[in-house]
């Protein structure tokens, strides 16, 4: 478990519920322990001396932090109200209080273009670093693999040695969000960028060690990985918007699954077949988790509800995009 340093009266109590949930095998989101380290401070803050967590707390709690957005407090509430259960299920005098709704949200992802595609990898291939030297070897594959498999970037980071089989082209991905194992499928050409990669550094690899690794012999960040995606935006020239508007990391995932579900309708294969596949590739634990795509792909590409026999809006319901 990430070492937090933590300072009121229920740091012991946090970083047990985090050590028993890390032995059930639950994964962690990124950025997720701040939100106990925000919790740790409003304890501190209030002068709460006991543990004792009352609904006048519960109702402070639930205030909007200043300068905190609905996604992030919908986040802080939802996480450490599963501690508070934890406390209470252990005798622990604390007020049960509810999940707050998740934000709606307009936000469209960025579907690379093909020019902008040519001018990003042209930019990783050309990518120099004094730090690691390694790094020109590794970014060309770590970047083509979110491109071609769809792959989400943490799951990426946690690819080892022993999950990638050169032989039959396939990729174990062992640590993902939803704590099921998947394979993804390297493409030919992937295959064989990952047969060089794997010359000049699987030999220096233990099975289990992770083959993407930083200049001090650990896996990367992936908010440094972040870092280096919009130095290769910049240089693609490539205009990027902060704040998480992007294009971000993430957007090669739906740039993937855009595309891939357009390709599957335009071999003729029929919707209700092709979602399933896509889902279970994209490791989503629903199908309507992968609707998203399919609806923002018919608003690119109209043409392609006019192969299905059903309109979405039949299908799924509410208005289309």
């Amino acid at each position: 478990m990430k070492n937090i340093e933590l300072h009121s009266i229920y740091s012991d109590l946090i970083c047990k519920y985090l050590q028993y949930r890390e032995q059930c095998g639950v994964k962690f989101i990124e950025n997720e322990f701040r939100f106990y380290r925000i919790l740790d401070e409003f304890i501190t803050k209030n002068e709460i001396k006991s543990i004792i967590f009352t609904k006048e707390h519960a109702a402070l709690w639930r205030v909007p932090l200043n300068g905190e957005s609905e996604t992030s407090r919908y986040k802080r509430i939802n996480f450490t109200k599963k501690f508070f259960e934890y406390l209470f299920f252990n005798g622990y005098n604390v007020f049960q209080f509810r999940d707050i709704k998740a934000p709606k949200s307009n936000f469209t992802p960025h579907i690379y273009s093909e020019d902008e595609i040519k001018r990003y990898f042209k930019a990783v291939d050309s990518y120099r670093c004094s730090i690691h030297r390694k790094n020109c070897i590794q970014f060309p594959v770590l970047f083509r693999i979110l491109y071609c498999c769809g792959t989400r970037i943490t799951e990426t980071l946690m690819i080892r040695k022993k999950d990638v089989d050169l032989v039959s082209g396939i990729i174990k991905l062992s640590e993902t969000k939803n704590a099921k194992e998947r394979y993804v499928v390297m493409s030919d050409s992937l295959l064989r960028l990952m047969k060089e990669f794997a010359d000049k550094i699987f030999y220096d690899l233990p099975e289990n060690g992770y083959i993407f690794r930083n200049y001090r012999g650990t896996y990367f960040s992936s908010d440094w990985i972040n870092e280096v995606h919009v130095k290769m935006l910049h240089q693609a020239n490539i205009p990027y918007m902060s704040n998480g508007r992007g294009p971000r990391l993430q957007d090669w995932r739906h740039s993937f699954a855009i595309n891939s579900f357009r390709q599957m309708i335009d071999k003729g294969l029929d919707m209700y077949v092709a979602l399933p596949i896509l889902s279970t590739y994209l490791g989503h634990k629903t199908i309507m988790a992968t609707e998203h795509y399919l609806r923002l792909a018919v608003s690119m590409y109209p043409y392609l509800e006019k192969k299905f026999d059903r309109t979405l809006n039949e299908i799924f319901g509410g208005e289309k995009p």
